[in-house]
């Protein structure tokens, strides 16, 4: 059984969502929502709650339910909260700035600064110039353009320089002067 397809989803106030055969709809405070889900999985609403069901103990809709709940979850999560990513940027001279509202500016190292376009489903703000906050109402859309701005000049294995996600740690290897010298 799926522990988590099992949990019913709690519809907050203020919070519409609309069923249509498989395509559900979620509106709230910042924004609208909309995405499709698989037809064999059954989505309904209950008491103020979203439950998601499944046909059968077939493998795929096993993995289904989880993936459907969790899809939903956040879905409802995003229009009421939003999701954020926040990016530091470290090395010397790197910095970020906002040239205007779908551009930033990124100077990591290379001769001349990385234009960045910032999507309109997306809104960044940075913090100082090294901090860069990624934030909106789809997880899966904040994840992607975060992602692509960090691969822009991921941190490196060596010195660490690069941009990074908040909190991440980075393992370093030693280098040269950690190699162990063998005597003959």
């Amino acid at each position: 059984m799926s522990r988590i397809g099992l949990l019913p989803i709690f519809i907050p106030q203020g919070v519409e969502v609309e069923i249509k055969g498989n395509e559900v709809t979620v509106k709230g405070s910042k924004g609208e929502l909309c995405r499709r889900f698989h037809p064999d999985i059954s989505i309904t609403l209950s008491d103020g709650n979203l439950i998601v069901t499944r046909p059968s103990n077939n493998r795929i809709h096993r993995a289904l339910h989880g993936l459907t709940r969790s899809l939903l979850a956040n879905m409802v999560k995003g229009v009421t909260e939003g999701f954020e990513k926040v990016l530091e940027l470290s090395g010397v001279g790197y910095r970020a700035q906002k040239a205007s509202d779908d551009k930033l500016l990124l100077h990591v190292g290379y001769s001349h600064p990385v234009e960045v376009l910032i999507p309109p489903e997306v809104s960044i703000t940075v913090g100082g110039t090294n901090r860069i906050s990624v934030s909106g109402i789809d997880k899966e859309f904040v994840g992607e353009v975060a992602a692509r701005i960090r691969a822009i000049r991921a941190p490196d294995s060596y010195k660490g320089k690069g941009i990074k996600y908040a909190g991440e740690k980075l393992r370093l290897k030693p280098g040269k002067a950690g190699k162990v010298s063998s005597k003959k």
